[in-house]
């Protein structure tokens, strides 16, 4: 670790500078708004940041690049760094408005119980972990009553959040040879547009704007209001999940919002590279491309499923209903967006819904979409690696041992050593995965009170927080959630968006380097 301070040190100093640029670039809400009262807290709450992170990215200016290790740590640390300063925005906007200052007249209107949870540091940071995360479970009882400037920066964390703070800062401050490649591959991703990194990351965010547009129009023209329009647009497709509404998307209890809303979804869970390839015209990678495939026939599968479940069981009284609540939960929670539309307002709550329906759920949010999109979960390929993997070992036996035999994964043909390494990893990160979504489960068990969810609630709800997904069966909430169960879930969402391993690596460094881990 010679050295690796300074180097951890300036590459964090980078990402908090990004981050107070956010904050600056968000004070334009407040003014079209006339919310003028959160501007003082926006201008504080990026300040703060920026000192900090100027200070530490010009003390140690001259730091080596980044080896693997400092990726890890350096995307762990940066990714929890950034949600506690993120949560400031909540947090600072909360108390102005108890203080409700006479300068700042107009914030006594918009004291809320909704936002009065933000007071508490604890919920903030919540809301914050969350919103980057893209996982969308949220400390709000009634998110149409907070202001419109932290309705905008839910949303825009979440948008941030699911390409990557990393991947952000590497395409807007880092310089081309700064070791960009080990951050943008210690953020879970490894897939490139072009050789260059900082290329891949411009492309990557291009793409990211071009979408955004195209989804706020969408939603615009099949009958959502256009600030819902953008709020969900974002939200949608960075698979977060985070709405405007009380209800989620149930709120509007619109067929065409519904539709409208599942490509937008299935867009951001297909792997960016193959979304430049069909842009520039390739459109074979749509059945090519395996992930992309999978995709598809995951979501075609699962809706159908889900769909028999729900209708079976009277949950809904038309196949067309049952299909049109079933495919959305299934696409909402294997894209991992997190939109709901089972909601009690308007139908039956995901919570009611049948075990069998609920669990299949489930199951689509711990598997989740394709690797180097916005989703979380294990990913598609991980999941076809380790089905292809024990099909590969178990053919074997039929084998003699001189057999020269390789395994087709992608396109790619593998020989012994590398579909070891690969399905080594796979299963790894899987059992990793179900290691600490048991570890979750364990401690909401726990703390719960007694008798007032089932089972299938609870796991339900910790898959949701790790595969950072969003969907609850109504455990989460500022007074629902024990303080536990807050930084429990504070801890999946951070592991289950870094994919567990760069945390795991810190904790290891920081506990070695304090004479706990020997």
């Amino acid at each position: 670790m010679n050295g690796a301070t300074e180097t951890i040190g300036r590459d964090l100093g980078r990402i908090l500078e990004a981050l107070a640029g956010l904050m600056f670039v968000s004070i334009l809400v407040p003014l079209v708004w006339g919310e003028y009262y959160a501007i003082p807290a926006l201008i504080v709450s990026g300040v703060i940041p920026f000192a900090i992170g100027y200070s530490f990215r010009t003390r140690f200016r001259k730091a080596a690049r980044p080896g693997k290790l400092h990726g890890m740590i350096i995307a762990a640390v940066g990714w929890f760094c950034v949600a506690i300063f993120g949560s400031l925005p909540f947090y600072l906007i909360a108390w102005t408005v108890e203080f409700a200052p006479p300068v700042l007249g107009e914030a006594s209107r918009a004291s809320t119980p909704t936002l009065a949870a933000f007071t508490q540091p604890l919920n903030a940071l919540f809301e914050s972990m969350s919103g980057f995360t893209g996982t969308g479970l949220t400390m709000t009882d009634n998110e149409e009553v907070l202001p419109r400037t932290l309705q905008w920066w839910r949303s825009f964390i979440e948008w941030i959040g699911g390409v990557g703070v990393i991947v952000l800062t590497t395409a807007i401050l880092a310089r081309p040879g700064s070791g960009s490649l080990t951050l943008y591959e210690s953020e879970a991703r490894s897939e490139r547009i072009h050789p260059s990194i900082v290329s891949t990351v411009q492309t990557i965010w291009w793409i990211f704007i071009l979408f955004t547009f195209v989804s706020i129009l969408l939603l615009w023209v099949v009958g959502m209001p256009i600030w819902g329009a953008i709020n969900h647009a974002m939200t949608g497709l960075a698979t977060g999940g985070f709405s405007i509404t009380d209800n989620s998307i149930a709120t509007y209890d619109s067929v065409a919002i519904d539709f409208a809303l599942l490509p937008i979804m299935l867009l951001g869970s297909i792997a960016f590279p193959v979304h430049y390839l069909i842009l520039q015209g390739d459109l074979r990678n749509l059945y090519t491309d395996l992930q992309t495939r999978w995709v598809f026939i995951y979501m075609g599968i699962g809706t159908a499923l889900l769909t028999v479940l729900v209708y079976v069981g009277d949950t809904y009284d038309s196949l067309f209903t049952a299909f049109r609540y079933g495919s959305f939960q299934f696409v909402s929670a294997a894209t991992c967006a997190g939109f709901q539309t089972a909601a009690d307002t308007t139908n039956v709550a995901l919570g009611r819904w049948p075990a069998q329906a609920q669990l299949t759920v489930v199951f689509g949010m711990v598997v989740g979409g394709a690797a180097g999109s916005t989703v979380g979960g294990i990913k598609l390929i991980r999941a076809l690696t380790l089905l292809k993997g024990i099909r590969f070992r178990i053919g074997d036996v039929f084998y003699p041992e001189t057999a020269v035999r390789r395994l087709k994964i992608n396109g790619r043909r593998l020989d012994e050593r590398e579909v070891r390494q690969e399905f080594e990893e796979a299963a790894i990160i899987a059992a990793l995965w179900f290691f600490f979504l048991g570890i979750g489960i364990f401690v909401l068990l726990l703390i719960l009170p007694q008798g007032e969810y089932t089972l299938e609630n609870v796991i339900f709800e910790v898959a949701s927080a790790q595969g950072n997904v969003g969907l609850s069966a109504g455990i989460t909430g500022p007074e629902s959630l024990p303080t536990v169960g807050k930084i429990m879930f504070l801890f999946n969402m951070w592991i289950g968006r870094l994919e567990i391993i760069p945390v795991l690596v810190t904790l290891r460094a920081v506990f070695d380097r304090g004479g706990l881990y020997r």
